[in-house]
């Protein structure tokens, strides 16, 4: 089993949109079984004594308008064990992975990436909860998340 983490600043917008729509598109290709997905926040700010706060209302509403559902997706925060529990942990921009490096250590399984490095744009994706693009974003999204299950057919940790 392939065990991902998407990782952004609170676990509201970006992360939990990549978590789903990657549930989505391996649900589609029946290989819903070969895959553990989750998505965590480097920070703490959206959880409150221990409960984190929902998928923000413009995020679901753009996972919504493509099909998926986020129901129950509460905010929760990356820990240090998380990095020998995960295979890829995925953040959506250089400052998470900044953060992610400060809680877990250094990389040295090299298990730690940004989204958008799975495809051949690059770049960070940005944050919607300034910018308002939860459109554009979701694209982004759609485009990494279909990079990375490329890359996991190419490296054979995936067959089609």
């Amino acid at each position: 089993m392939i065990k991902i983490n998407f990782v952004c600043w609170g676990n509201i917008c970006r992360s939990p949109m990549a978590e789903f729509v990657l549930k989505k598109m391996v649900e589609e290709r029946g290989m819903a079984d070969q895959f553990y997905i989750c998505s965590t926040a480097i920070s703490s700010e959206e959880i409150w004594n221990g409960v984190g706060n929902p998928v923000y209302p413009p995020a679901r509403e753009e996972l919504s308008r493509h099909g998926i559902s986020c129901a129950g997706k509460r905010a929760t925060q990356l820990v240090k064990s998380d990095y020998d529990k995960y295979d890829y942990i995925i953040g959506m921009e250089s400052m998470n992975l900044r953060y992610i490096n400060r809680i877990c250590g250094h990389d040295v399984d090299k298990k730690v990436s940004k989204l958008m490095d799975f495809t051949n744009e690059g770049g960070n994706i940005g944050d919607p909860w300034y910018s308002g693009d939860f459109r554009g974003v979701y694209r982004q999204i759609e485009r990494g998340c279909a990079g990375l299950l490329e890359h996991l057919e190419r490296t054979g940790e995936i067959w089609k």
